[in-house]
């Protein structure tokens, strides 16, 4: 399963595209080609046929254009994934919902609508979940979303470095829930083995085992017991999650409980003891994608990568053509795909 890294590119140029990207430049840009149909073309390649499609000359041939013009505007497929990854987080049809007045009551709102908004990003970019973020190049949706829930953390008697644990803490828990169930469909997918198939030649030898006694505890569970829909899972674990963070918040206000040592002076992120906790994801601080996934680096290969870098252009201020769609579960109301990988017998 492919696995791509953000930053992966020229990180001062993809910094420059992020935040002056609607600056024009002395060359002229093609007409009615604009970074933005770049970026939302991308975007709804990788929607529809996985991290592993997308290349520069994909893209292009999605837009109707040559190759070569796309580098005119963004150097190479590194440095698109970085705009990718925060053009998802920008409120509007190819990204996220904006706060609803209800979403921002409390402290718990704020998370709760943040990690189910995670969710749906999920199942609308699957491929979210195959980009190692660990190292975020942060544009201006990424630090507008984390703003967004250390505001609705404030006020609680929390430290600062206790805020961002509430962050990760949430974040990791839905990520490892959306990969259990989104992940599953990009490897049906990416090995043409469906998830019926996929059972089906373990189901002979794993009877056998079933009726041998070997595994009592698993032989006598129900089979209806793998049949966890996500967005149920999704809820199962949430609500006790948000009920331990109000005691542990109630406690920290009622001077019950001292702030944990959680700074660990003289570490480095990149030594591993340490973690950035400016990941984030829809409408808030979810980290998309935290951690590889296995498989081939997915960075700027040779074939993306023009002989010789030059001038971009950032081309026109007119947004380009919204990503298509996402399926209709994307609203979190529809089922899982009714098997769990890790428990399924």
């Amino acid at each position: 399963m492919t696995t791509a890294h953000s930053g992966s590119g020229d990180l001062s140029r993809s910094m420059e595209l992020l935040w002056r990207g609607r600056e024009t430049s002395g060359r002229g840009p093609r007409p009615g080609l604009t970074l933005e149909a770049i970026v939302d073309a991308a975007i709804t390649l990788a929607d529809r046929e996985g991290l592993s499609a997308l290349s520069m000359r994909r893209v292009a041939a999605e837009l109707g254009v040559g190759t070569m013009s796309l580098y005119r505007y963004v150097p190479g497929k590194g440095e698109l994934l970085d705009l990718m990854l925060d053009r998802v987080l920008e409120p509007g049809p190819t990204g996220t919902e904006p706060p609803p007045p209800e979403a921002t009551e409390n402290w718990r709102t704020v998370l709760e609508f943040t990690a189910v908004g995670s969710w749906r990003l999920y199942l609308a970019h699957p491929w979210l979940l195959q980009v190692n973020q660990t190292r975020p190049v942060l544009g201006p949706n990424a630090l507008a979303g984390l703003d967004f829930i250390l505001e609705g953390l404030s006020g609680l008697g929390l430290t600062d470095a206790e805020r961002m644990a509430v962050i990760m803490t949430v974040d990791h828990y839905v990520t490892g829930t959306a990969r259990t169930y989104v992940l599953q469909s990009v490897a049906a997918r990416e090995t043409g083995i469906g998830d019926e198939e996929f059972w089906a030649a373990q189901g002979p030898i794993l009877g056998e085992i079933m009726e041998s006694g070997r595994f009592p505890r698993l032989a006598e569970l129900d089979p209806d017991s793998f049949s966890i829909g996500g967005p149920q899972a999704l809820r199962f674990g949430l609500d006790p999650l948000l009920d331990g963070l109000e005691r542990y918040i109630d406690a920290r206000r009622r001077g019950e409980r001292p702030a944990p040592e959680l700074v660990v002076p003289g570490t480095d992120a990149r030594d591993g003891d340490t973690h950035p906790a400016t990941d984030r994801g829809p409408g808030g601080g979810e980290a998309a994608g935290n951690g590889a996934v296995g498989g081939e680096a997915a960075g700027n290969d040779a074939a993306d990568t023009p002989p010789a870098p030059g001038p971009v252009d950032r081309g026109a201020e007119t947004p380009g053509a919204p990503a298509e769609e996402a399926s209709a579960i994307a609203d979190g109301s529809g089922s899982g795909s009714g098997e769990t990988p890790s428990s399924h017998r």
